[in-house]
């Protein structure tokens, strides 16, 4: 299973509120048969609209895996793709003041833990990034703190979800793997599993 403690890198600041997942991938990319190549399609129309001058565009922030976002990120339709997308961009971690409920599950699942910070620390994190796009930054889930170059505030996240990045077991995948053995066992005992014989 994958522990997730630390996602260290350089971040990428998106301001505004509502950002939803309709916006993350336009509706006309979910017919995709896997999620390759969704992360080319982050933010499309947000993109195309701001002529090369969104932050996923431009040349400082390439490479980011952090992002940065403000309120009620993710709201709108359920579906997967949105974090997928970020993560086929490159985003491994995610601060906003808050985040919509499906989205943070979905990310979850992915493995992208997704912290929450006051209006006014997102607001300092995002200036920083704006005056030094090449900050590291890192976030520490075990101290659950946020360093961006000089800067160090507190962030929060469910215990639960934390719990669940700090020990592996957000990996289902990883859970089944590593219990393999049992899994067998569960598998010999159940009467359906054998209907095939």
């Amino acid at each position: 299973m994958s522990e997730i403690k630390t996602i260290s890198g350089r971040g990428i600041p998106l301001k505004g509120n509502d950002i939803d997942t309709d916006r993350i991938i336009p509706a006309r990319f979910l017919r995709c048969v896997t999620f390759d190549g969704l992360g080319e399609q982050v933010f499309a129309d947000d993109r195309q609209q701001t002529n090369g001058e969104h932050p996923f565009d431009r040349p400082q922030y390439q490479g980011a895996n952090v992002l940065v976002a403000n309120g009620n990120f993710g709201c709108g339709s359920s579906r997967e793709h949105a974090p997928q997308a970020l993560l086929r961009w490159g985003i491994q971690a995610i601060i906003g003041e808050s985040f919509a409920e499906i989205f943070l599950g979905n990310c979850v699942a992915l493995g992208i833990p997704c912290v929450t910070a006051t209006p006014k620390i997102v607001e300092q994190l995002q200036a920083k990034l704006v005056e030094n796009p090449k900050a590291a930054i890192s976030v520490n889930l075990e101290n659950k703190e946020v360093r961006c170059d000089d800067l160090t505030v507190s962030v929060q996240m469910g215990e639960g979800i934390r719990q669940m990045f700090l020990t592996g077991k957000w990996d289902s995948c990883g859970q089944l793997t590593a219990n393999a053995e049992q899994v067998k066992t569960t598998a010999a005992n159940l009467p359906y599993i054998a209907w095939a014989s």
